[in-house]
């Protein structure tokens, strides 16, 4: 008996939506991750991406401990020479809340095709409204 590997064919995709008000930024990147990966499906496969689409709502509510709004710095370089720049995870929080929850998921996939592949099936919104209800998400919690 040899084991089964899944096809694309063989996939259905479901919808959920992530509430992350009062939630830890790390806890709730690990089950999304999880979930885009699709390691909560009997199919996975890990060369084939199994995962389903998530769309997370407040993520400028998302709580982060100790002292990491202030501490944890957020880098990225402009391409020319001396054009490193650093945000901090506060700021960030404030600017563009959406991209915390991106850079925490991001960082917890595959670092190729395959990962940037399912990177895609993640719908970040800042409040509580999304376009995505003809696609009947289901509720989880975290």
């Amino acid at each position: 008996m040899s084991t089964q590997v899944a096809k694309e064919q063989d996939i259905e995709r479901s919808w959920f939506v992530v509430d992350l008000e009062d939630v830890v930024l790390g806890r709730a990147a690990t089950e999304i991750a999880r979930i885009l990966r699709g390691k909560h499906k009997p199919i996975y496969t890990p060369s084939v991406d199994t995962g389903d689409f998530v769309v997370v709502l407040n993520a400028d509510k998302i709580k982060l401990t100790g002292n990491k709004l202030a501490d944890k710095k957020y880098y990225h370089h402009s391409g020319y020479p001396g054009g490193i720049r650093e945000i901090t995870a506060e700021k960030l929080l404030l600017k563009k809340p959406e991209m915390l929850v991106q850079a925490a998921v991001k960082g917890m996939l595959p670092k190729n095709k395959l990962g940037r592949k399912m990177f895609t099936k993640l719908k970040v919104y800042a409040g509580g409204e999304h376009p995505h209800a003809a696609q009947q998400p289901k509720e989880m919690t975290i």
